[in-house]
């Protein structure tokens, strides 16, 4: 289905550099990137657009307004969202989401890779000896930085630093105007590595996903869509809120499967039951 066809990837921040070769290699097809579109459009990072749409719908946003651009029919894009862990609340997190689309065979297929690895932070900086510790902790000059009069105001803002000399430099003049500076980690693909490297986990995750056909139909991307709390306790026998079972349904027949102990276990630890230990 896919084989030999050329795949749109629709970005501007190198995200091409993972993605491609995961997309080769497992589906057969020919990689490319527009020049033409700018994803910018849909919103950015650092704020000066702000997104008006969630994670899902923007990439989605992405791959059709760049195949219409490049006149194809097969497309990838990817949209993050950083930020508090939805259940760790004191960890910080990166939520990268993929969508592919097909226009020839009316698919589209998305996955989602949620992470705590991510230096995704922002402080307000006053001295040299508060830049140093910011810098350290973010894994700068391999991860960029941004920097700004204050957190919501775009009227003078740089990005890209990438070295210490321009950041020392930058925050001097922000510094000698302001008294301060706000500084952020840069978190577009082609300056942060860490968020690289989720994406890049994210591809295999949706490539997996494209190659997993339904068992009646043929069609790709037979996956999980709902599961299911319950899981015995190994002790009292009290379901708990582990998982089990997993529910596998096709786009496009509405097949549906049921996966039973999709984790391997037939019964929780006592410790995670509401009974056992309330």
């Amino acid at each position: 289905m896919f084989k030999g066809r050329s795949l749109l990837i629709a970005t501007k921040h190198k995200k091409e550099e993972v993605i491609a070769p995961i997309f080769e290699r497992e589906l057969g097809v020919k990689c490319f990137v527009s020049a033409d579109f700018d994803t910018d459009e849909l919103g950015t990072f650092s704020g000066e657009i702000e997104r008006k749409f969630d994670p899902i719908t923007t990439a989605r946003k992405k791959c059709l307004m760049a195949m219409d651009l490049a006149n194809c029919d097969l497309a990838v894009s990817s949209e993050g969202s950083f930020g508090p862990h939805p259940t760790m609340f004191f960890a910080p997190a990166g939520d990268e989401f993929l969508v592919f689309i097909d226009k020839k065979n009316d698919l589209e297929i998305f996955a989602r890779e949620l992470s705590t690895e991510t230096n995704f932070y922002g402080a307000e900086i006053r001295n040299e000896t508060e830049l140093r510790e910011f810098a350290e902790q973010v894994k700068f000059p391999s991860h960029g930085l941004i920097i700004k009069k204050v957190k919501d105001d775009f009227t003078d803002i740089v990005k890209s630093i990438t070295s210490c000399e321009n950041l020392e430099s930058v925050f001097n003049d922000f510094a000698s105007k302001y008294g301060k500076a706000y500084i952020e980690t840069d978190m577009r693909a082609m300056f942060n590595p860490t968020r690289m490297r989720v994406i890049e986990s994210a591809t295999w995750k949706l490539t997996k996903k494209i190659k997993t056909c339904c068992p009646n139909c043929g069609t790709p991307g037979f996956s999980v869509t709902h599961s299911f709390q319950g899981l015995p306790c190994g002790d009292c026998n009290f379901p708990t809120r582990s998982t089990l079972s997993f529910i596998h349904s096709c786009q496009k027949c509405s097949f549906i499967k049921t996966e039973n102990h999709p984790n391997g276990k037939h019964s929780e630890d006592p410790m995670y039951c509401d009974v056992c230990n309330p």
